[in-house]
């Protein structure tokens, strides 16, 4: 059945809006500003006390890097490090220990209370530690800083007057060219950034787990990670409780000053996706919308391309080839905004499509009681 040429049509206007809009928030896009070598062998910028609070569950693998880079920060006056050892088996305490000797504060996690998810606890308690702190840098294990990277941070947070920032650092590994990238590419492309800076609405908010900075008395007065106990995207879910108790939020690109490897395989990146992908959208039928629609606008448009061109409708094929370029341009310049693989932008609609069907994935074994993550059951 061939395609219809009016859909080519449908689909090009809303695909070069968006494009367009994900060009405008590309340039928009708050940055870590860069040091000059007299700010990395110490020059302060910024007097807050920072406490980096890490929580660690079966990271022994891993925690290395990110540790080390966590001692040779730089640039902050008063910086502290907290590490939280959340049950963990294989070894992970005596790694840090190794590594970091007294220079952190270890401390052993407590039993999992009912109604809290393992991550929002082990946060709450490295929170409870920290006395005098003006901000608090929530850290994951696979995460690995640059030496400027917190207090360029802090001067960033501090300078636009920001309560939360989540600085979003580049992103290695598995699926690092086409799946993970989707997660910036939506945020450029359907998110005004500098209206949700603006913004009091919790509804229009953002953020990423892997690296957050949040002002100590915001975090308290949200009710910090306690408010968020049940919530498996607590870092979003966070960035609503600040927003909610009065306090201004911000996206960064830090690809300059952090990576992370947040998985190794794709089996690891897909059980990761499933386990939190049901929580995204608030319903299954909210979910279904976004997909239909992301479908329509990039996955429709070159299969129609193909089979317009193939069946004699030039002029429509060649509608629908620019409908997916737009898509490949948007991709492109989310790649040159955050550090990511422009050349995974031609494999656009491939992405979508595994997106759907982890989607899809997500919600059966949600329903079914099946999602786990770290031997604990979502």
């Amino acid at each position: 059945m061939t395609p219809s040429p009016a859909l080519a049509w449908l689909a090009l206007l809303p695909c070069l809006a968006l494009t367009a809009h994900t060009a405008v928030n590309a340039t928009l896009l708050r940055r870590l500003p860069r040091p000059d070598q007299s700010e990395i062998s110490g020059k302060r910028r910024d007097d807050s006390r920072v406490s980096v609070l890490l929580p660690l569950r079966d990271e022994a693998g891993r925690v290395g890097p990110c540790l080390e880079a966590l001692l040779a920060q730089r640039g902050v006056p008063e910086l502290a490090i907290h590490v939280l050892d959340d049950g963990s088996t294989d070894g992970t305490a005596d790694v840090v220990t190794a590594i970091a000797g007294d220079r952190v504060q270890l401390i052993k996690g407590a039993e999992l209370p009912e109604g809290w998810l393992g991550k929002p606890h082990a946060c709450h308690q490295l929170a409870q530690v920290t006395k005098n702190a003006d901000i608090l840098a929530f850290v994951d294990a696979d995460v690995v800083l640059e030496p400027h990277a917190i207090a360029e941070a802090t001067a960033l947070m501090r300078g636009i007057g920001v309560d939360l920032l989540s600085p979003y650092p580049k992103i290695v590994g598995a699926g690092s060219g086409l799946l993970q990238p989707l997660l910036q590419w939506s945020w450029l492309t359907f998110l005004p950034l500098r209206a949700m800076e603006r913004s009091p609405r919790p509804s229009l908010a953002a953020a990423g787990g892997q690296w957050l900075m949040i002002d100590a008395e915001s975090y308290r007065r949200a009710g910090g990670h306690a408010a968020v106990r049940t919530e498996i995207l607590e870092d979003i879910a966070l960035a609503r409780q600040v927003k909610r108790s009065g306090g201004r939020i911000a996206l960064a690109d830090a690809t300059g000053a952090a990576t992370c490897r947040m998985y190794d395989s794709w089996p690891e990146m897909i059980n990761g996706y499933t386990k939190s992908l049901w929580a995204s959208f608030g319903s299954p039928v909210a979910a279904g919308c976004v997909v239909v629609l992301l479908l329509f606008l990039y996955v429709v448009p070159p299969v129609a391309a193909l089979v317009l061109a193939v069946t004699g409708f030039g002029v429509p094929a060649l509608v629908a080839s620019a409908a997916y370029l737009l898509g490949v341009l948007g991709r492109v310049i989310t790649a040159a905004a955050t550090g990511g693989k422009a050349w995974a932008a031609i494999a656009h609609p491939v992405s979508i499509v595994l997106f759907t069907w982890l989607v899809a994935r997500s919600f059966r074994l949600r329903r079914a009681g099946r999602l786990t993550w770290r031997g604990r059951a979502v």
